[in-house]
């Protein structure tokens, strides 16, 4: 079984930046397509974005495509999310996830989860 933990959310000034860490345990972190999600007050989970199972390449929804960055360190089973140019439309609960898919943006498809951690845009 995977365990999934977030750390690094916290308040920042829109126009800033922050990173999210997402460390694995339990079973191989390269095993994974790996996603990060976003929860927002009173909207449903959406996709930001992941770093696909078979060729380690990033994805992104478009609201982020430009402005995140993902990355992974598979010697220490952790998937990062780098935020640059953050806004008040970024705050939310940010979730990271696993998924036996190469390749997936659909909540569904993602079997593991964390526990979440806050971001907060706010000047």
């Amino acid at each position: 079984q995977v365990q999934l933990v977030e750390s690094g959310g916290g308040l920042v000034q829109p126009g800033g930046s922050l990173r999210l860490s997402c460390t694995v345990s339990g079973r191989t972190y390269s095993s994974y397509t790996m996603g990060w999600f976003r929860q927002a007050p009173g909207k449903e989970r959406e996709f930001v974005g992941g770093i696909a199972r078979g060729d380690g390449n990033a994805y992104y929804a478009d609201s982020v495509e430009g402005r995140f960055t993902i990355s992974g360190d598979n010697a220490e089973s952790t998937m990062y999310l780098q935020m640059n140019s953050l806004g008040p439309k970024d705050t939310a609960v940010y979730y990271c996830a696993a998924s036996n898919y190469l390749l997936s943006h659909y909540e569904a498809d993602f079997h593991s989860w964390g526990q979440g951690t806050q971001v907060t845009v706010s000047s």
